[in-house]
């Protein structure tokens, strides 16, 4: 069993030490914060990695749509943009 790159043994004298530093009483709290530390990092990630992958089908689906466009209709919405941003007051 290895969780972290520490072995069974490692993980038992680092929980001795801890029981030994924190006592019995406060052990059990420390390990629900550090929990809920954990999940909130998961969800955070997850969160961060729904919103990415939102982007890049966002992304995706504007350069397919650009590629279905003719060469003319290309040209028209560039036409049709730079007209827009040169009517703009600088």
């Amino acid at each position: 069993m290895n969780i972290f790159g520490i072995g069974l043994p490692e993980m038992g004298v680092i929980m001795v030490v801890a029981l030994l530093i924190f006592g019995p009483k406060k052990l059990p709290e420390i390990g629900r914060s550090v929990g809920k530390t954990i999940r909130s990092f998961q969800e955070a990630s997850k969160d961060f990695q729904n919103e990415f992958q939102k982007e890049v089908e966002q992304l995706e689906e504007t350069v397919k749509t650009t590629a279905e466009l003719e060469p003319k209709q290309i040209e028209s919405v560039k036409s049709e943009q730079d007209t827009a941003s040169s009517s703009q007051p600088s």
